[in-house]
């Protein structure tokens, strides 16, 4: 690769990949001339910096690291050549004959396939590439190796268990300095721990990957069920529940136990097998036929907050980000095919106004047709052009994503970015032109003709779960007035306002205010300090003068002093904030 040609910056997000790429490898040079019994598995780059997957007969602790990025800054100022060369299959069984995992990969190519690698100094791997040409444009102050986790080779539980290395680096110190200062941040935004600490939900042994929501974290998710049900209410949807458990036929219809049955719960009841639902479609679908339909019925907007399980490996189990159960706010809407263009754009438009409601900015992909997929290319032809027309009629922009299409169908993939600059996939529009047809849907035609409708999958918040974790990290648990699980604090100075307080709280209370009241026998400052570390919204500092004259001290939880209030002007002020689902800092 040519890093003089201006294109070719670290903004550009190939020449990134390319840097990262060959970080990996100097990063297996220097770990191979440390400790040359270790033995290489694969390093690819990631969306950011990269890994190596190692095998060796100890454990690599923090010290180990230190060694490996200063070994690696030393190969970097080498200015070393990276140079491509191929082989053919017997001579690179014999090249890598003393790493057993890159001649499983070998083995494992197709015949005639160019088999290549990447040279560097002493340093040769089993590579597709592309790499930079030299080591010397890795900058050795702008690397950082970050943590160390336990893998298997080719994500088999029943192989090899590995040592997973991460790494970072950029081309300036700075740059590497205010990404670990995000990462810092991120780990104080850690929905695990701010969940503990504010009471939203926990784990236990006892359900693996499975949240419990504890009464703070049932206030939060009802505040956003509450507003998904009334925005979905008024663009048109009608809400159904489906069973949980349903014959494995049912999945053998719909394509999902041939694609899907390795994630499955499966249970045998009456002698016959039985599935947990991983996806909510077909239930969806088996109401759709419970009676006749003519187009003067379409769209038909189903919308479901169903609980599915999928088998998660445990290693990959992280919070509520990756869980075993979780409930997706899926629609299925079934329509005519002239109908695709204006109901995606809807659909659109309620993404817009959902994600502008938690100030949450997003991005679109569209996903192509994947290897592994049901129906004809032209079908696929098709459905992908109308989502792609669709979104652009609406000026909204995507970018391609090749082959991560579902199987059934293509989609538009919504990521959501937070305050930290990190993307998360919560929303998809999927268009299926195939599971309609599996289970003979129909629809009269104005004609009289009978027609086969087409269905769009569509999720807004993706799992309610992961959702809740991504904007517990995006507002720190500092969570928006009309989310926040207790909204105002009521506390007294000493016990003569004892009386006031409750008299307050009572009225809060009666205006549908989340409120509490700490009347403990504390120093005053001691309690705003706990409520402040409870990321409560308002507090209302009450004394005799408060108690005297019916008005309200408030406070802030980021500390600020708005002074007195008459009480029914504070009532007035946060019913409104409640009312407008504002965003607004308090």
């Amino acid at each position: 690769m040519d890093e003089n040609k201006e294109s070719f910056s670290f903004e550009n997000p190939e020449y990134r990949k390319t840097y990262w790429h060959t970080c990996s490898h100097v990063m297996a040079q220097a770990v191979k001339r440390l400790w040359p019994e270790v033995k290489l598995a694969i390093g690819p780059a990631i969306e950011e910096g990269w890994y190596y997957d190692l095998y060796a007969p100890f454990a690599f602790t923090p010290e180990h690291m230190e060694k490996i990025e200063a070994e690696m800054r030393k190969i970097c100022k080498e200015k070393l050549k990276l140079e491509r060369f191929e082989l053919p299959r017997k001579e690179a069984l014999e090249l890598m004959k003393e790493e057993p995992f890159k001649v499983e990969l070998i083995q494992d190519l197709p015949e005639g396939v160019p088999i290549s690698f990447y040279r560097q100094g002493e340093f040769t791997d089993l590579c597709a590439g592309p790499h930079l040409s030299s080591t010397g444009y890795i900058k050795p102050n702008g690397i950082k190796l970050l943590t160390c986790n336990a893998s298997y080779w080719r994500g088999d539980s029943n192989r090899e268990s590995l040592q997973r290395i991460y790494g970072i680096a950029f081309p300036k110190k700075e740059q590497l300095e205010e990404y670990l200062q995000k990462k810092e941040e991120a780990k104080r935004r850690d929905h695990r721990k701010l969940g503990r600490e504010l009471n939203l939900f926990a784990f236990r042994d006892e359900a693996p990957g499975m949240p419990f929501f504890l009464p703070n974290g049932m206030v939060l998710r009802n505040c956003i069920l509450e507003y998904w049900r009334e925005v979905h209410k008024r663009y048109g949807y009608v809400e159904i529940s489906t069973p949980q458990i349903m014959r494995r036929t049912l999945w053998e219809t719909s394509g999902h136990w041939d694609h899907y049955k390795e994630n499955m719960y499966t249970t045998v009841i009456d002698d016959e097998e039985y599935a947990i639902k991983p996806m909510n479609c077909p239930g969806s679908i088996l109401v759709y036929s419970l009676e006749p339909h003519s187009y003067k019925d379409l769209p038909l907007r189903y919308a479901e907050l169903g609980l599915v399980h999928r088998y998660e490996l445990s290693g990959a189990l992280h919070g509520l980000f990756r869980v075993r159960c979780f409930t997706q706010d899926d629609a299925h809407l079934l329509i005519a095919p002239e109908q695709i263009r204006d109901e995606v754009v809807r659909i659109t438009q309620l993404y817009q106004e959902i994600y502008g409601k938690f100030g949450l900015p997003y991005r679109v992909e569209l996903a192509t047709m994947p290897e592994d997929h049901i129906g004809t290319k032209e079908d696929w032809d098709v459905a992908t052009g109308a989502l792609a027309d669709a979104v652009s009629s609406i000026g909204v922009e995507y970018k391609i994503n090749e082959g991560d299409g579902a199987f059934y169908g293509p989609k538009l993939d919504f990521y959501i970015e937070d305050c930290l600059g990190r993307f998360w996939q919560c929303g998809t529009i999927q268009l299926d032109y195939q599971l309609p047809g599996r289970f003979d849907l129909e629809y009269t035609a104005a004609d009289g003709s009978k027609k086969c409708p087409v269905m769009i999958h569509r999720t807004c918040l993706g799992s309610v779960e992961r959702f809740i974790g991504v904007i517990t990290e995006h507002f720190a648990g500092a969570f928006p007035i009309w989310l926040s699980p207790v909204q105002v604090e009521v506390m007294d100075i000493t016990n003569r306002s004892e009386d006031y307080a409750r008299k307050v709280l009572q009225v809060l209370q009666d205006a549908g205010i989340r409120a509490e009241a700490d009347l403990r026998n504390e120093k005053i400052g001691y309690k705003i300090r706990e409520a402040q570390g409870k990321k409560i919204p308002y507090m209302l500092v009450l004394g005799d003068r408060e108690a005297e004259e019916g008005n309200v001290s408030v406070r802030t939880r980021s500390g600020g002093d708005i002074g007195k209030m008459a009480l029914e002007a504070f009532v007035a002020k946060v019913v409104q904030q409640n009312r407008d689902r504002t965003l607004e800092e308090v």
